[in-house]
C-alpha cells in the first residue's frame, strides 16, 4: 500500500511540474486511472486478501524520467506488470501509447536460445525488418559490452550478462516508452 500512495503523489508532482515548468502538455504515452489490486494469501480456510494497490493513478509523458520508490512488497512490480499488461488489475484501466519496452526484474529468456536467437525472437514480435533488427542488436552489443556472447545461449550466461541480455530485449524497438523494474540487480 506504501507504493500506492507514493506514486499517486509521484504522478501527481510530475503532471504539476511539466505544466508549470513551462513546458506544453503533451499528450501521455501511459496514462493509468485507479489501479487496484489485491493478492489472496495463506491456506483455505484462512486465506485473507491483501490490498497491494489502491487508485494508483499514473500519466507518463514524452521525455520525462519517473521512478517508482517503495518498500519491497509494497506493489511496485504488480504496478510495472500492470502497466505493461503481464498482469490484470481487479479495478482501473491502463492507456497506452507508441511501442513500449519493458525490461523485468527476473529475466524471462529461453533457456535453450542465443543471444542472437532472443533477439531475432523478438525482432519479429516487434515487427521489425531483419536490417533493422541486425543494426539494433550490433548497437546493443556494443553498447551493453556483450557482443562476445552473441552466439552463447542464455542458460551458459552469467547473472550479470543475462540481465544486459534482458534489458537489451527492452531496448531492441527503440521503445517510446521504457519501464525497467530493477534492471541492474546482477548486471556485470
Amino acid at each position: 500500500m506504501g507504493t500506492t500512495t507514493t506514486t499517486s503523489t509521484a504522478a501527481t508532482a510530475t503532471a504539476t511540474a511539466t505544466a508549470a515548468g513551462g513546458r506544453p502538455q503533451a499528450t501521455p504515452v501511459l496514462a493509468a486511472s485507479g489501479i487496484e489490486k489485491s493478492y489472496r494469501r495463506g491456506p483455505w480456510p484462512l486465506r485473507r486478501q491483501r490490498q497491494v494497490l489502491r487508485g494508483v493513478d499514473l500519466a507518463l509523458y514524452p521525455g520525462e524520467v519517473v521512478g517508482l520508490v517503495g518498500e519491497n512488497g509494497s506493489g511496485k512490480t504488480t504496478l510495472m506488470k500492470i502497466l505493461v499488461g503481464a498482469l490484470t488489475p481487479d479495478a482501473g484501466t491502463v492507456t497506452r501509447t507508441g511501442r513500449l519496452g519493458y525490461c523485468p526484474q527476473q529475466p524471462l529468456v529461453y533457456a535453450r536460445l542465443t543471444c542472437d536467437e532472443h533477439f531475432e525472437l523478438f525482432g519479429h514480435a516487434y515487427a521489425m525488418t531483419h536490417a533493422d533488427q541486425l543494426a539494433a542488436s550490433r548497437d546493443l552489443y556494443a553498447g551493453l559490452g556483450f557482443d562476445r556472447y552473441a552466439t552463447t545461449r542464455a542458460d551458459q550466461l552469467s547473472g550479470g550478462t543475462l540481465a544486459k541480455l534482458n534489458l537489451g530485449l527492452a531496448l531492441l524497438a527503440d521503445p517510446d516508452l521504457l519501464l525497467l523494474d530493477e534492471p541492474y540487480a546482477g548486471f556485470d
